[in-house]
């Protein structure tokens, strides 16, 4: 079928994009591949470039600086672009002549090829086509999963997983808490593993923009096209209909879209709640429209735990079904049928309610618009590294999750640990929590994008082991892999701390067939392996 396009603006080839061939991005603070890595919290004024790693030269891996051609802090040059953008789209829509054909006669990109100088639209998504078929996991397809805060490290893990199975990945990423040199290792290990599989390796791209910036539309709009509506029918004086022929709507080559970038802190969301519903919840709110704008519907949310509150003081098995935004039936424990009411308890932080903020409003979208189909993934305690040791949990600001606090007692960093209430009832006295391995969780987010219910426009799942390990524990399992002792400060217990946080996966391993593959050894195992070696190289 052929349908009429608008051509793109050239204003759209300068958004600076990374293919798998191309070069990592240059920022006023460039790092080595390990310094990267390492858990120093230096400011961002080293100058060491880039490297990839020096073991297994790569020809997918290459290094360079490269500016940026359009800054996206820029918001007046943004704003005037995108008004000459949206009034030429007007005017143009309806009267191109250009044809784009969705059949076998589209021409087809080389996967990891491509300049952001050419057009690399084609084989756009149907507007209907709200599934992921395997097309859309293919390496020679022209479509993509958009992973915003690909570079963190829950979204890092993510990207390279999706990479390894055969999905072109789009990342976007400020780098307000993750490094360029990230981008390196991912697309390193991804070429390592589709070798080993005699696979082609699928294309990568990266942005470096704000996704609450303008910028973010530019770089929606570059990958969609533009599509006349059907001649509107003439009315009583033969005139076709004005409103009609105005309206115009889009074909995306982005076929989902998984959503990391959000604050995370705890401490930091008391002391600034403003920036994280800035951030977290008027964000999001701005990104659905965009992409509503763009029929781009296949959302993978980034939740968290916290969203039950006080429910994770009743000391059981936590249930999807335990915090809800809309009514619904569900079976209980003991196998009746029950109807379950909208609730909210205990929110302790900011952080906590900015996540059940965002999915309410995830609920609400998807019940407005059964067009969408939204999965929100509720994470319990992401541990661990990719096994390479070459990605791992490395945030800019000061670490406050267990497993990297307790690393940087490992190199010296910190005197002792905090371990906060060993008074609680539980085996050792120390909080009981649901540890899991962020490739675990990153193995679910492929499973939300191909397994979740179509008849379900907005569903939750929670990514836990649903096994419990006291705080305790889960520093001997750290002693044990590193072979040294760390030194424990015992404090009081925190307000809002809870004793017992595991969840139920049941829903997980029924309806997306995931289940957690990965002990509370390996994470330690895996996280050692990385701590070893970032702090075998001199990293500033």
């Amino acid at each position: 079928m052929d349908i009429h396009t608008q051509a793109r603006p050239h204003t759209l080839s300068r958004i600076n994009a990374f293919s798998s061939a191309d070069d990592p991005p240059a920022t006023s603070s460039t790092h080595n591949l390990a310094g990267i890595e390492g858990f120093s919290s230096s400011s961002s004024s080293s100058s060491t470039p880039a490297a990839s790693p020096s073991s297994e030269p790569d020809s997918f891996i290459k290094t360079a600086d490269v500016s940026p051609l359009i800054h996206p802090r820029d918001p007046q040059s943004d704003h005037d672009q995108l008004d000459m953008m949206d009034s030429y789209r007007e005017s143009q829509a309806s009267s191109s002549t250009s044809t784009l054909s969705l059949g076998s006669d589209s021409p087809a990109t080389t996967p990891g090829s491509g300049s952001e100088n050419g057009d690399h639209r084609g084989g756009l998504a149907d507007m209907a086509d709200l599934h992921l078929d395997a097309e859309a996991h293919s390496p020679f397809s022209q479509r993509y999963i958009l992973v915003v805060g690909g570079l963190g490290f829950i979204g890092s893990h993510t990207s390279l997983e999706l990479l390894k199975n055969g999905y072109n990945v789009i990342m976007v990423d400020n780098l307000s808490n993750s490094y360029p040199g990230v981008l390196t290792a991912i697309k390193h290990l991804a070429a390592k593993e589709c070798q080993r599989r005699g696979r082609v390796m699928p294309a990568v791209r990266f942005h470096d923009i704000d996704y609450q910036s303008p910028a973010m539309q530019f770089l929606l709009d570059s990958y969609s096209e533009p599509v006349s509506p059907p001649r509107a029918a003439a009315g009583p004086n033969g005139e076709a209909e004005a409103e009609g022929r105005q309206r115009v709507t889009y074909r995306s080559q982005i076929a989902g879209v998984i959503h990391f970038a959000a604050f995370k802190s705890v401490v930091e969301s008391i002391s600034n709640p403003l920036d994280y519903y800035d951030n977290n919840v008027c964000g999001l709110v701005q990104l659905l429209r965009q992409l509503s704008k763009y029929n781009i519907r296949n959302f993978v949310f980034s939740s968290s735990a916290t969203v039950y509150g006080s429910k994770a003081t009743v000391g059981k098995l936590l249930r999807e079904e335990d915090i809800i935004h809309h009514e619904e039936s569900t079976t209980d424990e003991r196998g009746n049928e029950v109807k379950v009411e909208p609730t909210m308890v205990g929110l302790t932080c900011p952080y906590a309610r900015t996540k059940y903020f965002a999915e309410a409003i995830l609920a609400d979208v998807a019940a407005s618009d059964p067009k969408w189909r939204i999965v929100s993934l509720r994470y319990f305690n992401p541990i661990g590294c990719d096994p390479s040791g070459l990605i791992g949990e490395s945030p800019r600001n000061t670490p406050t999750n267990l497993f990297p606090v307790i690393a940087q007692v490992l190199t010296g960093q910190r005197a002792q640990l905090d371990v906060f209430g060993r008074d609680w009832d539980t085996a050792d006295g120390t909080p009981v929590r649901d540890f899991i391995h962020v490739s675990d969780i990153a193995r679910g987010h492929i499973a939300a994008l191909d397994g979740a219910p179509c008849d379900a426009p907005f569903r939750t799942y929670n990514l836990g082991s649903g096994t419990g390990t006291t705080v305790h524990e889960a520093v001997k399992s750290l002693e044990q892999a590193s072979g040294k002792a760390i030194g424990i400060n015992w404090a009081g217990r925190r307000p809002g701390d809870v004793g017992f946080c595991v969840a139920s996966n049941e829903r997980a391993r029924a309806e997306l067939g995931w289940t957690p593959r990965e002990s509370i050894a390996k994470c330690a195992r895996d996280l050692w392996n990385y701590v070893r070696k970032q702090d075998t190289k001199n990293y500033s």
